[in-house]
């Protein structure tokens, strides 16, 4: 089993920073994907980011260039360093893994850290 703890999260003004982390402790192999996901009031969970084994990165259209995800294989963590804040950027934001294991899929979820974004 794996469990993931996220931190980071807090209340910013627009314009300000947060970094979040999240370690995965537990039976987990280091050919994972590890990913950030959110999920705003009255609206669907989406895609922040994610990061593969191989260090390639995605990011949804609405970060680019103001948020940027890095893991440290070492210690099983993944990080959101989020900068120029915006309003919209509020939600509570989740970490996740994804991993193939003898040919089946697993997908491991953290709790969730609230991320708000106000003056």
């Amino acid at each position: 089993q794996v469990q993931l703890v996220e931190s980071g999260g807090g209340l910013v003004q627009p314009g300000g920073s947060l970094r979040l982390s999240c370690a995965a402790s537990g039976s987990i192999f280091s050919t994972n994907t590890m990913g950030w996901y959110r999920q705003a009031p009255g609206k669907q969970r989406e895609l922040v980011a994610n990061i593969f084994s191989s260090g390639m990165t995605n990011y949804a259209d609405s970060v680019k260039g103001r948020f940027t995800i890095s893991r440290d294989n070492a210690k099983n963590t993944v990080y959101l360093q989020m900068n120029s804040l915006e309003p919209e950027d509020t939600a509570v934001y989740y970490c996740n893994v994804g991993e193939v294991v003898a040919g089946k899929s697993y997908s491991y979820w953290g709790q969730g850290t609230q991320v708000t974004v106000s003056s």
